[in-house]
């Protein structure tokens, strides 16, 4: 027997971009009414940009709304407040409710969505490293590589996957060889502290790339005048051209992703998985699966078994986390 139909308005808040979206669930499954991508800069906030939203599709008697926030969330589970990092956006979760005629509207931090849009993923959305089975019920890990390093456990509560967010991607950075030792002592003499941020990330590829370049003695390259260095140096290493500095620099930073997803792995026992979000892994997806990524993800020493016998799967839906924006409103 099939539950009532409901309507959600979901959201994906970036400091550039904005998605909004109408799903419909129907017994559990969700069906996109409607979606749209905003300019966020064109807008003084979301309430004008999602009032407009609504406007144009009729509403479709949505009482509860889910949003995505690409900052920091503040507040408790009746009330929320949320600041853009990139945005001079400050959110409130009762006077979006207020505002845009809703009676629930629940903000969170945008990793916080992707966690629980990995409940609602497709097969096909999942490309997989370790194939293993998943212990039904069993925690989870998400890490996701892009501007920063996010990560999130996961542990089944009352029917469903609960996300609770961390800040493990500021873990102190563990070298496992004798390059990524010269690394740390050369990122030490330009940070105070050095995380593991500052290698699995966007800004990683750049100061791993920036570290050979040193090392070796190149006093310059044409790829530190690319509009995104961290892109071209990973096009570069997966190029015919052959570029050592790159293939270098995209192999350290594919060791310390594998290592720092097997060291959370052990820290959630995630016999439920371990999952590889975020914008860099579907963009370097065949260096995920040439087997480096997996060796450094297993190579735990007494805990090897325990690693390898966790299924890995890095997701490849850019949209993930407009979907859990959804699952976690319809939760409302």
């Amino acid at each position: 027997m099939s539950g009532p139909i409901v309507h959600v308005l979901a959201g994906d808040i970036g400091g550039t971009k904005t998605l909004l979206q109408i799903a419909e669930f129907d017994n559990g499954t969700p069906r996109v009414l409607a979606e749209q991508r905003f300019d966020s800069r064109a807008y003084p906030g979301l309430a004008p940009m999602a009032y407009e939203f609504l406007a144009s599709q009729g509403r479709l008697g949505i009482e509860r709304a889910c949003f995505g926030v690409a900052g920091p969330v503040t507040g408790d589970a009746a009330h929320q407040q949320a600041s853009l990092t990139n945005l001079p956006w400050r959110l409130d979760s009762d006077e979006l409710a207020k505002v845009l005629g809703l009676a629930r509207v629940r903000l969170i931090n945008d990793f916080q969505a992707v966690g629980y849009g990995i409940e609602g993923l497709e097969r096909g959305a999942l490309d997989t490293l370790q194939d293993v089975p998943q212990e039904f019920g069993g925690s989870r890990v998400v890490i996701g590589a892009g501007t920063g390093l996010g990560v999130a456990f996961l542990h089944r509560l009352g029917g469903h996957y609960e996300v609770f967010p961390t800040e493990a991607g500021h873990m102190d950075f563990a070298p496992t060889d004798e390059d990524q030792d010269d690394l740390l002592a050369w990122l030490r003499r330009q940070h105070e502290r050095v995380s593991y941020e500052r290698v699995v990330s966007g800004m990683g590829i750049e100061d791993i790339f920036r570290f050979f370049l040193e090392r070796e003695g190149v006093a310059d390259d044409p790829l530190l005048n690319a509009p995104d260095i961290p892109a071209a140096v990973a096009a570069a290493a997966a190029s015919d051209r052959h570029h050592a500095i790159a293939e270098r620099t995209m192999a350290l930073f594919v060791n310390a992703y594998g290592s720092v997803a097997g060291n959370l792995a052990l820290a959630a026992l995630a016999r439920g998985g371990v999952y590889i979000a975020g914008g860099i892994a579907p963009k370097v997806l065949p260096l995920l699966k040439d087997g480096r990524f997996m060796v450094a993800f297993n190579r735990k020493g007494r805990m090897t078994p325990l690693t390898q016998a966790m299924p890995v799967y890095v997701i490849t839906d850019p949209k993930v986390g407009l979907l859990g924006a959804a699952l976690a409103a319809r939760r409302l």
